[in-house]
């Protein structure tokens, strides 16, 4: 199902608009859909944004996206049909952010009108409704899916006793692990950072440039080449914190000491339009000493003779020592953050602590190892890691891989059925396509049959 739904998304989704020559023609009518019709210019439209994605540009890639447009109306038709309802709410939060990707990346209002040869306002409108499109046609496909009887554990092991080995799921080598945690003096590291920005905030007050103290100083090593430099940007695109104080600064200003989750940062606004700016930043990161290191090191290492030595078992030792408070309550299991389960494929371990789990047998405890939490965009950490169970990559079984083989089979039954639907829909449905695309090799046979003659 999501690759239907990625293909009505890429049906709908255009950035870039206007009619475009197809072996001569300026644009006409290519197909008609009940009462919808398909033209060229629809279907430049996304050969232009799929050349942007790496795409060749042949006549095969206009066959795939006119079937894509007339899968999707087919959708859009019944989704009319049953009455649904957009998401107004859902669909004014894609398409702020949408428009403010496009401004940022472009540089403003003025170069987005510029861009695609037409008003804001125009545009606005028209990506509105390619949104409101997607939302209908993301319900009629969640609508038909719904209709699916309940999945029962007959239907799974019907699945296992049919599919070929081959087709079925592989469940890749999982781990299961618990971790005791120790975090370096936050508060004095946080105080240093404050303390250098007030120094280079006084720096340049006293006549010395922004940019030059941003190039030497700032851990934002992207926007330091560029002197601190961060571009016209929609002012969503930033932490609220750092939105917020530049906002509220005039052109050339230097704002006080700004904490986000990225660290500290002193901000100069160049510009501002509207809810957009250009600003220049200095991040300084909170930074901790090898000082720091070894008596967080230390104090891990004791608390690993203590489990290896005394009747203090690991999970005691994680309840009364971790400073990680998702994990210590459950004995220092470690849980994914968003699926809640304990088994971790190797691409979802965290690199530091990889370098360390790959080398343990069940049961043996890590090394001390500096690492990162799950907090923001990650907070130093430092920790000892056991590893209590691996799973070896196998064909999933009916026995030990339930859940997994639930999500196959429904997921099989929802293609199925959305499948089936549209196929019906095209036996019964007006549509007539233009002889240029006879050639197509289309997925479904029955859009060949829809060619005029």
């Amino acid at each position: 199902m999501k690759k239907i739904l990625a293909s009505a998304a890429l049906a709908l989704m255009c950035l870039t608009l206007g009619a475009q020559k197809y072996n001569g023609l300026i644009d006409k009518t290519v197909a008609v859909i009940g009462g919808e019709f398909v033209s060229l210019s629809d279907i430049e439209q996304e050969v232009q944004t799929m050349r942007a994605r790496g795409y060749a540009s042949d006549q095969n890639l206009r066959c795939e996206i006119l079937e894509n447009i007339l899968q999707t109306k087919l959708l859009l038709m019944q989704a009319r049909v049953d009455s649904l309802s957009v998401n107004k709410e859902m669909v004014g939060a894609q398409l702020n952010q949408h428009i403010d990707e496009i401004r940022t990346a472009l540089g403003g209002d003025e170069k987005v009108e510029e861009y695609f040869g037409k008003p804001l306002y125009k545009l606005r409108q028209e990506w509105n409704r390619q949104f409101e499109e997607m939302s209908l046609t993301q319900q009629e496909q969640q609508e038909i899916a719904k209709k699916i009887p309940e999945i029962t554990p007959y239907d799974i092991r019907q699945y296992v006793d049919t599919a070929d080995v081959a087709n079925l799921p592989v469940i890749p080598t999982k781990y299961q692990m618990s971790q005791i945690c120790v975090y370096p003096d936050v508060e004095a590291a946080k105080l240093a950072a404050k303390e250098k920005l007030l120094e280079l905030r006084e720096r340049v007050i006293n006549g010395e440039k922004f940019s030059t103290l941003a190039r030497l100083y700032s851990d934002d090593t992207e926007s330091a080449r560029r002197g601190g430099e961060l571009g016209m940007a929609s002012k969503t695109i930033f932490w609220p914190e750092f939105s917020d104080a530049a906002m509220s600064l005039k052109v050339g200003m230097v704002s006080n000491t700004v904490e986000t989750p990225d660290g500290f940062h002193l901000i100069q606004v160049i510009e501002k339009k509207g809810d957009m700016f250009n600003a220049r930043h200095i991040l300084i990161k909170p930074k901790y000493t090898s000082a720091d290191r070894e008596k967080a090191f230390a104090r891990l290492d004791s608390l690993r003779a203590l489990i290896d030595t005394t009747d203090i078992t690991f999970e005691m030792a994680a309840r009364m020592y971790s400073e990680d408070k998702a994990s210590k309550t459950n004995g220092g299991q470690m849980a994914d953050p968003m699926t809640g389960s304990a088994y971790f494929d190797k691409d979802q371990i965290k690199p530091a602590d990889w370098a360390v789990v790959r080398n343990l047998r069940p049961g043996d405890i890590s090394e001390p190892v500096e690492s990162t939490d799950n907090e923001g965009r990650g907070n130093l950490v430092y920790k000892i890691i056991r590893l209590d169970k691996i799973v070896d990559s196998h064909a999933a079984s009916f026995e030990t891989d339930y859940n997994d083989l639930y999500s196959t089979v429904e997921h099989l039954k929802q293609v199925e059925a959305i499948n089936k639907f549209i196929d019906d829909k095209i036996k019964e449905t007006h549509i007539v396509i233009d002889p240029m695309f006879k050639d197509c090799d289309f997925s479904r046979s029955g859009w060949s049959e829809k060619i005029r003659k």
